[in-house]
């Protein structure tokens, strides 16, 4: 009895063996490469405004010699024609990423654009246990080898003409629109700081035509605040989408922070103070040189259509 057992679950191990290498192989070899741009169409602009195209672009992650992502974010350049460029961070996955970087970003040289930082844009990669994500957001364990950030951001403003938001505000001028930008360093190393952002749109109210708030890490202290000081949209990135989600579920596994799970990749809404306000946070186009999977979470940039309101 034991052995007619046994050779019935025999096919049915093999089965399941076959399925995981199948979905290992996929996830490794293939998804991880299929860089997707996701659009969305949203009328929000003041009545007369023009039309505006922003490109949205996170978690490159990059490394040297990922040739591949860095040809497909430079064609953008060409296919999408961006009005304005949102990067919410986590450019940097390697000593040498800049080279990568540099080659992915260089044709949006003179594009209107802001950015902020992820931890990822500080310190090197390190191995991690991936199940430890499912235990909750990650922890920063020691202090791991610094980026040269400095260079990066030289490259961002001074080459790119683009606004670092850490901790900052910006007011840009995009096709006669007067937009407000303001963002944080990464919340999910607590280096966000929500007063110093309040205290200068306090300092300059101004009269923009639209708002913007940048993050990389959707924590909800951030969302809030950022609502509550008057951004008509916001832009975030870190969770990776979840990375590795369950086919067709709108919900990711794990998000790497507090934001609602359902919320953790795409175009959504987010409510604070009596406002409500459209959030699009980007699965990005990379992934930790120590963990290059991806599976049911397509690596992606976004654009959003942004119009006038009838």
């Amino acid at each position: 009895m034991t052995g007619t057992h046994t050779n019935k679950a025999l096919p049915t191990l093999a089965a399941l063996g076959a399925a995981g290498v199948g979905v290992a192989v996929w996830a490794t070899t293939i998804e991880r490469f299929w860089f997707t741009l996701r659009q969305h169409d949203l009328a929000v602009l003041p009545a007369g405004s023009p039309t505006l195209k922003v490109l949205h672009v996170s978690d490159l992650h990059m490394a040297p010699w990922q040739h591949r992502k860095q040809d497909w974010v430079a064609q953008l350049a060409e296919t999408v024609q961006p009005d304005f460029i949102v990067n919410t961070g986590d450019n940097l996955g390697h000593a040498d990423g800049l080279y990568g970087v540099r080659r992915a970003l260089a044709p949006f040289r003179g594009v209107p654009g802001v950015f902020v930082h992820g931890s990822n844009d500080i310190h090197a990669p390190s191995a991690r246990n991936p199940f430890r994500y499912f235990m909750g957001p990650s922890e920063h364990t020691g202090e791991a080898d610094r980026l040269d950030t400095e260079a990066m951001d030289s490259f961002f403003t001074d080459e790119l003409g683009w606004q670092d938001l850490n901790n900052a505000v910006a007011d840009v001028d995009v096709r006669g629109l007067s937009i407000r930008t303001f963002g944080v360093d990464d919340a999910h190393r607590d280096w966000d700081d929500l007063d110093a952002v309040a205290d200068a749109l306090k300092s300059d109210p101004g009269t923009p035509d639209f708002t913007i708030g940048v993050t990389h890490a959707p924590y909800r202290r951030v969302l809030d605040q950022f609502v509550t000081d008057g951004a008509d949209i916001l832009f975030a990135g870190h969770t990776h989408g979840g990375q590795v989600r369950i086919p067709f579920s709108p919900k990711a596994i794990v998000a790497n922070c507090d934001i609602p799970l359902d919320q953790a990749r795409g175009l959504s809404e987010w409510s604070a103070g009596g406002r409500t306000v459209p959030l699009n946070v980007s699965a990005g186009l990379g992934h930790s040189i120590y963990a290059p999977i991806r599976f049911a979470c397509l690596p992606e940039a976004s654009v959003l259509t942004l119009r006038a309101v009838s």
